[in-house]
């Protein structure tokens, strides 16, 4: 009798800890997501995250990379889209030629040479766009205030030169992609991470 009332005492701690430890965790998720200034994700995804304990990120360039992620692919390494579009961070054929990646089973199979393709285009797109972002950042175009993380996540979407088209017609040309997603969306979407980590480099080398 006193075996099975210890035991029964130890099923209801171990519930106990569980539920004090995934509360918390949704605490702190919901904290991550509670300013104004985050627009990264909408309140589905935000339970989604929470669900699945995606780590407490911030406004830190992990938490950048991995909120695209999530709007590219749901964080799916092995995805490709009716486009064509591959991995995580759903990149174009094209655009992994630029950075000198032509094996695209390889690199669906290769999650670290995902991660490093994502930071090397973002550094690539830093330099093409620097004189855009010295120039825009702080500014309002259409009610939205300019910042360096949006302008990445923008040129990740629609490319850096469809970027500067938005910035410099001061949001008058506006992309969108064959999802119907705009830069202009991107740029509110992605904005006030810190994505200082990323230098700017014509040639970025994976």
């Amino acid at each position: 009798m006193k075996k099975v009332i210890l035991f029964s005492s130890l099923v209801i701690l171990i519930f106990f800890i569980s539920s004090f430890t995934k509360e918390k965790n949704k605490t702190e998720f919901s904290l991550l997501f509670s300013t104004e200034a985050t627009t990264a994700l909408t309140q589905q995804q935000v339970r989604i995250y929470s669900n699945l304990n995606i780590p407490f990120l911030g406004r830190t360039f992990n938490g950048f990379k991995e909120a695209v992620a999530f709007k590219e692919s749901q964080g799916r390494y092995d995805i490709v889209n009716t486009y064509g579009y591959l991995g995580k961070y759903q990149f174009g054929k094209s655009t992994l030629n630029r950075l000198k990646v032509y094996d695209t089973t390889y690199f669906l199979k290769n999650p670290e040479l995902q991660e490093d393709a994502f930071i090397a285009l973002c550094s690539l797109n830093k330099w093409i766009l620097k004189r855009d972002i010295k120039r825009s950042v702080g500014k309002k175009i259409n009610g939205i205030v300019i910042t360096e993380s949006g302008i990445l996540a923008a040129a990740h979407l629609g490319g850096a030169g469809n970027v500067k088209k938005y910035l410099r017609s001061n949001g008058q040309n506006i992309f969108k992609d064959a999802f119907g997603s705009s830069v202009q969306h991107y740029i509110k979407k992605f904005a006030n991470y810190d994505t200082s980590f990323i230098k700017a480099n014509k040639n970025p080398v994976i």
